[in-house]
């Protein structure tokens, strides 16, 4: 499986673990003051950023980094 295939299915994976109704009804909270349904959004949140930092590193073409001045005629 290529890279373009990990990340179609870890993104998947993402949208699956975005709905966290195993969290729905658990009063818990972390640090004595957050939610944990808040707490796991919040872990989500950085792991989807790293995802898509993994993503735009994966496919971003290698040869888009000239400047205009070189793209000019």
């Amino acid at each position: 499986m290529g890279s373009k295939g990990w990340i179609l299915l870890v993104g998947i994976l993402l949208a699956i673990l975005h709905q966290d109704f195993w969290l729905w009804d658990d009063g818990s909270v972390l640090f004595g003051f957050l939610p944990i349904g808040l707490g796991y959004h919040a872990a989500y949140s950085i792991v989807v950023a790293l995802y898509w930092w993994w993503v735009v590193r994966a496919v971003w073409p290698a040869d888009s980094e000239t400047s205009d001045d070189e793209a000019a005629p």
